[in-house]
C-alpha cells in the first residue's frame, strides 16, 4: 500500500491527551514498504499504551535527563530494533544522521520529540541493510509531530514577564508606605534605599537572565533556577522556603489592600468590629475572591492582570499630575504644599522614629522590589523563556525603579501636620516648627501629641496628594490585589515543580496538576490557608521583614548559582545572555546575606537554619536525580586538582592506606569478598572490584557495557564505597593483568590485590591453576600486596542468586528468607508470605533438603561480614616482614564498628631459648606503632616436623598431580614430562620438603591456636616464578589454610607501611 502523503498510523494516548501521527515523505518513490520494513514501524506495548518504542512524550512528567548511557549508547530499559537506512544529504544511503534537534531533547520533553541517533555500535557492527528510499528532508525515518489537544496557554515577554513583574513590584509598598519610608529615611537615605534594592534586584536578574538562558527552562521560577545549577540539596531547600515566601507575600499584600479598605470604612465611620478585626475580615474575604480567579485558570488570571495594570498606570499618573495642581486649603493643613525647595530641603535628613533604623526601614520597603521572580515563577508558561526573561525582568526593574523615585512626595509633603485649617501663623506669632512655616501653618502641636497627617503618619498620603483621590485607592486596590494575585499564582506553580521532582516524597500528592494547563489546584488550597493564617496577624510592617528574609535567602542563591556554574567552567555552561559576570554575581550572593543579617540577625539564622536543615534532609534521602549541576562540576575540578596535587608529592608512609584491586566479578556474587575489602577501605582508600569477562571481546563487549553501569548502581544501592570496573579478555590472567598494569590515575593508584581462594583447584584444569597462581606472580612483579580470602563453604554465590531469582533486598543475609529446613525443608516456598525476596522469574527449588542445607550454610558464611561481628579474637600470624601490611590491615578492621568487639592477637615465630626475648621485642614494636593488642604469642615449635596424619592429608592432596618420575624408567619419565609439564616432579618435591612441611606444620598450629577466632590472618609463603609448580603452591595455600574459620593470606610488598615516626 502506497504511503505517499498518507498518515501510516494514528493513535490516541487517552491519558495524556496527546494525538501521534507518523508521517512519511510526500515526496517519496515507491513507498510501497516490504514485510520486512513493516516490521521496523510496529508499535511496542509499555505500560498498558502503545507508544513508539523510539519516543515518549510527556508534560506533565518532571524533566529527565538521560545520565546514564550503557555502552551501545543508549539506555538499557530502550528497546531498539533494526534501524532502516535512508537517502541522506550525501547522496547515499547510511545509517548515520544528519545534526537535528529532536537528537538532544530529553525524554519529557513538551516542545517536540525526542528521537534517539544511531548507536556506535550500530554504525561500527556489521550492518544489516534495510533500505527505505526516504529524502534527505526526512532523514530521521519517519516522524512523530505531537499536537496537544487544545493546548497550554502561552504568554510572550510582555504579558507573562513585564506586566506580571511590573505588578509585582508596583505592590503594597507604592502607595500605602512609600511616603512613610521617605517620611524616616529622608530623602536622601530615601533614595539610597530604592537604589539598594534595585542593586540587589538588578545583580540577580543579570545572574537569572544567565542562568535561564542556559538552556530550555520549565516551570518553578527560583526553584527551577537554583535546583538545576546547584543540584537537589539547594534546590529542594530553597523550594519550599520561597515557595513558602510567596504564600506570606499573599498575607502581605492583602492586609495592604484590608488596610486602605478599613481606613475607607474609617472615614465613612462603618467599622465593623474594630480596625483590626476588620482587617481580618476584609483580608479573608478578598484572599478567597483571588483563589477563585486563580483556580479559573492562567488565562483568567492574566486578563485580571492587564485590567489591573491599567488602573494602576491611571493611578501613578493621577499622582504625578496632582502634585503639580495647586494644594487646596484643606490639603496645605495635611501638609501638601506642591514642590518647594525648602521642603525637600528639610525634607532630605533621616528622622527616624519609633525605635526604627535604616536598615529596618529597608525591611520593609524591600518586599516592593521582590517582584522580579514573578515572570520567572511561571516559565513553563512562557512562549520563550529564554528570551522573555531578560528582556521583561530588567526592563520592569527599570520602570518600577524610576517611578519608585519619582513618586516620592519628599519634597511636596512636610513630616507632620495636624489637618486644621485653623493651625495658621497669627501675626507676630514666631514659627520653625517645620517648612511648613515658610507657607504660613503652623504644626507645632505635632511636637507635643501624635497628629494624624504628614509623611510620617498617614498612610494615604498618595491619596491627599493626587488629582482623584478615589482614583488613588483604586490604584491601591489594582497594586495590591495584582500582587497578592500574582503571588498566589507562584506559589502554587513553585510547590509544585518542587513536588514533581518528587526531592520530599512526603509532598507527592501536591505535584498532580488540573485541566489543560495543568493548574495545581491542591497548591493553591494549601497556599489559600497559609496566606489566611498570616493575614490574621493583621499588621503589615511584621509580616514584610519575614518576607524580605526569605527572599533574600532565595536572591543570595540564585546569584551564587551563577557564580558557581562560571567557576565549575563546565563545557555545558553556555548561556545564551553574555551580560553578566560571575564575581558581580558573587557580590550580590554577599551583599543578600549581610543585608539579611544587618535587618534582623535572628530571623537570618534562623532562615538559615531551616534552609541547612532542609539540605541535610535531601542530602541524606539521596533523590534518585541528576541534572548535571554545577555542584558536580565543581566537585569533579576538586577532585582533578588534587589528584594532581598529589602526584607531584611522594608518598610518605604514614599516609599509607591499602587500596584495592577486589577481583569480585559480579559484585553481588561474592558478597563475603566484597564486603570485607569495603571494611579494609570505607573511608580509608580506593575500593575497586573487578570483573574479568573472558572471552573474545567482540563478544563480551556488549555484556561488559550493559552490566557496567547496573554493577555500579547497585554497589550504590548497596552503600558500597566502590568504582566498578570490568575488562574483556580472553583469559581471567590476561584480564587481570591489563587491570594491574594501567588501574589508577596518579596517587590514587590500587596497591593491594584481593582475591579468593580458589576452592576448586583439584578440579579445574591445568591452564586454569597457572593462571589463577599466574595472577599472584603479576601482582608480586607489580609489587601490590595480596590478599587472599578462603572460607571454607565458598565464596561464589552465583549459582544460588540464579536459581532463586532476581534479589530486590540488599542484604544477603535475608537472602533465603526463612530457609530454616528443619522438618519442612520447602515450608518457605510453599507459604510464600514469609520470603524476603521477590523473583523475576520462575523459581528453580532445590533438589533435594540437603543441597538447601550446602546453600543455607554458604549464604550465612558468605554475609557473615554484613553483621556485627561478636565478640573474640582477630588472630594474627605475622611470621614474615612483609613492610606491615600483614598488621595493619587487621588493625584497620578494628577499627570498624562491626569489627570493634574483637581483640587482637599476635603470633610470632621464635627460637626455643629466646621465648620472653622475642615476645618483649615484638610487644616494643607494638607499642611504638601504637597498635592495640590482647596478646602475643611467641610460637618456638614451627620447625617440628608435621604429623604423619597430616603428611597424608597433603600427599592424597597432590597425589593426581604428580609425575613419579623415580618409579618409571627414564623414557616412559621424560615422555610424562613433556606431556604434562605442569605436574609436580619428585626433585621438585624434594627440593621444596622444608617449605612443604613448614606449611603442614603452621596448619597444626593454627588448629591448635585459632580454631575459636572470627578471622585468622596469616603471612602468605610466596612461590618462586619457575621454580615451583602451581599446583604445589595451590597445596601449599590449602594446607595451610584448610578446616580454619575464615582466613586471610596476606603478603606485602615489602614496602614499609607502618611507622613510629612522627
Amino acid at each position: 500500500m502506497s504511503v505517499r502523503g498518507q498518515f501510516f498510523f494514528i493513535h490516541q494516548l487517552y491519558k495524556k491527551n496527546v494525538v501521534i501521527y507518523w508521517l512519511t515523505n510526500q515526496n517519496s518513490s515507491n513507498a510501497s514498504l516490504t514485510g520486512e520494513q513493516k516490521g521496523q514501524a510496529h508499535y511496542a506495548s509499555v505500560r498498558g499504551e502503545h507508544v513508539n518504542p523510539v519516543f515518549e512524550a510527556s508534560k506533565d512528567d518532571p524533566p529527565h535527563y538521560d545520565d546514564g548511557f550503557s555502552g551501545n549508547g543508549y539506555s538499557n530499559a530502550e528497546h531498539r530494533d533494526l534501524r532502516p537506512s535512508v537517502v541522506s544529504a550525501f547522496g547515499h544511503n547510511t545509517l548515520d544522521r544528519a545534526p537535528n534537534i529532536d537528537f538532544y531533547r530529553n525524554a519529557g520533553s513538551v516542545s517536540g520529540h525526542r528521537a534517539i541517533r544511531p548507536s556506535l555500535q550500530e554504525l561500527h557492527d556489521m550492518f544489516q541493510k534495510v533500505s527505505v528510499n526516504l529524502s534527505p528532508a526526512t532523514e530521521l525515518g519517519a516522524s512523530l509531530l505531537i499536537t496537544e489537544k487544545g493546548g497550554f496557554v502561552k504568554f510572550g515577554w510582555i504579558k507573562g514577564v513585564l506586566v506580571r513583574c511590573m505588578l509585582n513590584i508596583w505592590g503594597v509598598m507604592l502607595f500605602i508606605r512609600l511616603s512613610w519610608v521617605f517620611g524616616q529615611a529622608g530623602a536622601g537615605l530615601g533614595v539610597v534605599i530604592v537604589l539598594l534594592s534595585i542593586v540587589v534586584t538588578s545583580v540577580t536578574c543579570l545572574s537569572m537572565s544567565a542562568i535561564c538562558t542556559n538552556g530550555v527552562v520549565r516551570g518553578g521560577g527560583a526553584y527551577y533556577l537554583i535546583s538545576r545549577s546547584l543540584g537537589p540539596e539547594f534546590g529542594g531547600s530553597i523550594g519550599l522556603i520561597f515557595a513558602f515566601a510567596n504564600a506570606v507575600a499573599v498575607a502581605m499584600y492583602v492586609v495592604g489592600f484590608a488596610e486602605t479598605v478599613v481606613d475607607l470604612l474609617e472615614e465613612n465611620n462603618a467599622i465593623m468590629v474594630d480596625q483590626q478585626n476588620d482587617i481580618r475580615i476584609v483580608g479573608c474575604i478578598t484572599v478567597v475572591l483571588l483563589l477563585g480567579i486563580s483556580v479559573a485558570g492562567m488565562e483568567w488570571e492574566a486578563k485580571a492582570q492587564i485590567f489591573l495594570l491599567i488602573i494602576l498606570l491611571v493611578a501613578i499618573a493621577n499622582v504625578f499630575i496632582g502634585t503639580v495642581i495647586p494644594a487646596t486649603k484643606d490639603k496645605n493643613s495635611k501638609g501638601f504644599f506642591n514642590y518647594h525647595e525648602s521642603i525637600i530641603s528639610e525634607n532630605f535628613l533621616p528622622e527616624f522614629r519609633d525605635g526604627e533604623t535604616f536598615f529596618s526601614v529597608f525591611a520593609i520597603f524591600f518586599p516592593a522590589a521582590t517582584g522580579i521572580l514573578a515572570g520567572a515563577n511561571i516559565s513553563g508558561d512562557l512562549k520563550d523563556p529564554q528570551a522573555a526573561l531578560p528582556k521583561g525582568t530588567l526592563l520592569a526593574i527599570f520602570i518600577t525603579g524610576i517611578t519608585y523615585l519619582g513618586v516620592a512626595l519628599s519634597a511636596t509633603v512636610v513630616r507632620d501636620a495636624t489637618g486644621n485649617l485653623n493651625d495658621t501663623i497669627v501675626e507676630g506669632m514666631s514659627c520653625n516648627f517645620s517648612a511648613a512655616c515658610d507657607f504660613g501653618y503652623d504644626f507645632s502641636a505635632c511636637a507635643t501629641k501624635k497628629c494624624s497627617f504628614g509623611l510620617m503618619n498617614n498612610f494615604q498620603v498618595m491619596t491627599m496628594v493626587s488629582g482623584f483621590g478615589p482614583l488613588i485607592i483604586a490604584g491601591t486596590f489594582s497594586a495590591t490585589l495584582s500582587s497578592a494575585l500574582a503571588s498566589l499564582v507562584s506559589a502554587p506553580k513553585v510547590f509544585q515543580a518542587l513536588c514533581k521532582d518528587n526531592i520530599y516524597q512526603g509532598l507527592k500528592f501536591f505535584a498532580k496538576g488540573h485541566g489543560k494547563n495543568n493548574e495545581p489546584i491542591r497548591g493553591y488550597v494549601l497556599t489559600f490557608i497559609i496566606a489566611v493564617a498570616f493575614i490574621l496577624i493583621a499588621e503589615l510592617n511584621t509580616i514584610a521583614p519575614i518576607i524580605s528574609n526569605f527572599f533574600l535567602a532565595s536572591y543570595a542563591l540564585i546569584n551564587f548559582s551563577c557564580f558557581h556554574a562560571s567557576y565549575a567552567k563546565s563545557p555545558g555552561w553556555r548561556p545564551a545572555y553574555k551580560y553578566y559576570n560571575m564575581w558581580l554575581s558573587l557580590f550580590g550572593a554577599l551583599l543578600c546575606c549581610v543585608v539579611m543579617f544587618v535587618i534582623n540577625w535572628w530571623a537570618a539564622l534562623l532562615t538559615y537554619g531551616i534552609e541547612l536543615l532542609l539540605y541535610i534532609y535531601v542530602t541524606v534521602k539521596k533523590p534518585d536525580v541528576n541534572w548535571g549541576s554545577s555542584t558536580q562540576a565543581v566537585t569533579f575540578i576538586s577532585a582533578v586538582n588534587n589528584t594532581l596535587v598529589l602526584s607531584g608529592v611522594d608518598e610518605h608512609v604514614k599516609n599509607f592506606r591499602p587500596q584495592c584491586i577486589v577481583l569480585t566479578g559480579a559484585p553481588k556474587t561474592r558478597p563475603a569478598l566484597l564486603d570485607l575489602a569495603h571494611s579494609l577501605t570505607k573511608n580509608y582508600g580506593l575500593f575497586q572490584p573487578l570483573s574479568a569477562h573472558q572471552g573474545s571481546r567482540t563478544d563480551k563487549l556488549q555484556e561488559l557495557n550493559t552490566n557496567l553501569e547496573s554493577h555500579q548502581a547497585w554497589l550504590r544501592s548497596n552503600k558500597r564505597k566502590a568504582f566498578y570496573a570490568a575488562v574483556a579478555s580472553d583469559s581471567l590472567r590476561n584480564g587481570s593483568l591489563s587491570f594491574l598494569q594501567a588501574a589508577g590515575l596518579g596517587r590514587l593508584k590500587p596497591n593491594t590485590l584481593m582475591i579468593g581462594f580458589k576452592r576448586d583447584w583439584r578440579a579445574a584444569g591445568a591452564a586454569a591453576i597457572q593462571g589463577y597462581v599466574g595472577i599472584l606472580h603479576d601482582a608480586f612483579d607489580f609489587e601490590y600486596g595480596t590478599v587472599v580470602l578462603r572460607i571454607s563453604q565458598g565464596l561464589d554465590i552465583s549459582h544460588v542468586i540464579k536459581a532463586n531469582g532476581k534479589l530486590t533486598f540488599s542484604k544477603y543475609s535475608k537472602m533465603l528468607c526463612d530457609f530454616q529446613l528443619k522438618g519442612e525443608p520447602f515450608r518457605p516456598f510453599l507459604e510464600g508470605l514469609t520470603c524476603t525476596f521477590l523473583l523475576s522469574g520462575p523459581a528453580t527449588l532445590p533438589q533435594s533438603a540437603e543441597m538447601a542445607k550446602v546453600n543455607q550454610r554458604l549464604v550465612d558464611a558468605s554475609t557473615q561480614f554484613q553483621k556485627k561481628i561478636g565478640k573474640g579474637t582477630i588472630d594474627v600470624w605475622w611470621l614474615f616482614d612483609d613492610g606491615g601490611l600483614t598488621l595493619l590491615l587487621p588493625y584497620i578492621l578494628t577499627t570498624r564498628k562491626k569489627w570493634k568487639d574483637c581483640k587482637l592477637r599476635v603470633f610470632i615465630a621464635g627460637q626455643p631459648g629466646r621465648i620472653q626475648q622475642d615476645k618483649e621485642e615484638m610487644e616494643s614494636l607494638l607499642k611504638k606503632f601504637r597498635i592495640k593488642y590482647a596478646e602475643i604469642s611467641v610460637v618456638s615449635d614451627v620447625s617440628v616436623r608435621p604429623s604423619s596424619e597430616s603428611m597424608k592429608v597433603f600427599e592424597d592432596m597432590i597425589e593426581p598431580f604428580r609425575l613419579h618420575e623415580g618409579t618409571k624408567e627414564m623414557a616412559q619419565a621424560e615422555s610424562l614430562r613433556k606431556d604434562s609439564p605442569w605436574k609436580i616432579s619428585d626433585a621438585e618435591l624434594e627440593t621444596f620438603e622444608e617449605k612443604t612441611n613448614l606449611q603442614i606444620r603452621l596448619n597444626e598450629l593454627l588448629q591448635e591456636s585459632s580454631r575459636a577466632a572470627k578471622l585468622i590472618i596469616v603471612s602468605m609463603p610466596i612461590a618462586r616464578k619457575e621454580s615451583v609448580p602451581d599446583h604445589l603452591y595451590m597445596a601449599w595455600l590449602d594446607i595451610l589454610t584448610k578446616n580454619l574459620p575464615p582466613t586471610l593470606l596476606i603478603r606485602g610488598n615489602h614496602k614499609s607501611v607502618l611507622t613510629f615516626y612522627s
